[in-house]
């Protein structure tokens, strides 16, 4: 079992390493033996993330590129070619909601164009780009970072839930074209993650704090190491047979669709209604 998460001699690459989710990631697979090549646009978080990599000693390539940049897909495959000579895990983590958030026949075309690009062209390039070198390696795994929101209705934001969910057609149509060769693609959907630009702890008021616990069945907020953990697994020979799948790493909220755990115990899809709870 500690064969089969051991990561050693295994290159990754993780978009958007400079902090949040895909740092713990990059922070995780460096943990289990590979070697990382760090990718983000901020050269000032991506320096944080590389001086925390040179103090554990571990191995590394640091890439600053916006990944909606086209070309920077083939920059990118270059170098780590050029450094390591292969390509096993590629984390396609980035996306952004872009402060776009409106209601839909407010949205332009710029707008439409945007969110494009920053939540699934880049991934079609980067994998695209990718494919070659992990071919070369015998097999991999492409993980491609969702979002529970393309599980769910998400108001004034309807193209950011649309091409969230469009990452899992990707998903499973890639796994059966790249099956042949050995390389898994999977898709992680967390629910709202604890990060450097997402703070519900902050955005929550003192008195709802407590109600936190209603909200999600496992009774929190998510943490960048809950996805880091399911990209773990979905990297490492633990899930050598799994492709084309989506693990929902959201503490139990989309099972609930609406449901929620009262202080008593019992569950109501009708919290602000007193003695509305349902026994189970």
């Amino acid at each position: 079992m500690t064969e089969m998460i051991s990561l050693a001699g295994n290159v990754a690459l993780v978009t958007g390493a400079g902090g949040g989710i895909g740092r713990s990631i990059a922070e995780s697979f460096a943990r289990l033996g590979a070697q990382v090549a760090l990718l983000d646009r901020h050269a000032g978080r991506l320096a944080e993330v590389e001086a925390a990599f040179v103090e554990k000693g571990w191995d590394h390539l640091s890439i600053e590129a916006d990944v909606r940049d086209v070309d920077s897909a083939a920059s990118a495959m270059q170098a780590i070619e050029e450094r390591y000579g292969q390509l096993d895990v590629l984390v396609n983590n980035v996306g952004s909601t872009l402060g776009l958030m409106k209601p839909f026949e407010k949205m332009t075309d710029e707008d439409f164009d945007a969110l494009y690009s920053v939540l699934l062209k880049h991934v079609f390039v980067y994998t695209r780009e990718a494919i070659p070198l992990m071919r070369r390696s015998g097999s991999g795994s492409i993980i491609n970072v969702s979002s529970i929101e393309g599980y769910r209705g998400l108001p004034n934001l309807a193209p950011y839930a649309a091409f969230k969910l469009a990452l899992e057609g990707f998903t499973k149509s890639l796994a059966l074209e790249l099956g042949k060769d050995r390389i898994r693609v999977n898709t992680i959907a967390p629910e709202t993650t604890e990060t450097h630009s997402i703070r519900p702890s902050e955005w929550i008021t003192s008195e709802n704090q407590e109600r936190v616990e209603e909200w999600i069945p496992l009774g929190r907020f998510g943490r960048p190491e809950d996805t880091a953990g399911c990209a773990v697994f979905l990297a490492s020979e633990l899930s050598g047979w799994v492709s084309g799948t989506t693990l929902h790493c959201d503490g139990g909220t989309l099972a609930a669709a609406g449901w929620y755990r009262t202080p008593d115990g019992t569950w109501t899809n009708t919290p602000l209604i007193e003695g509305s709870g349902m026994g189970v």
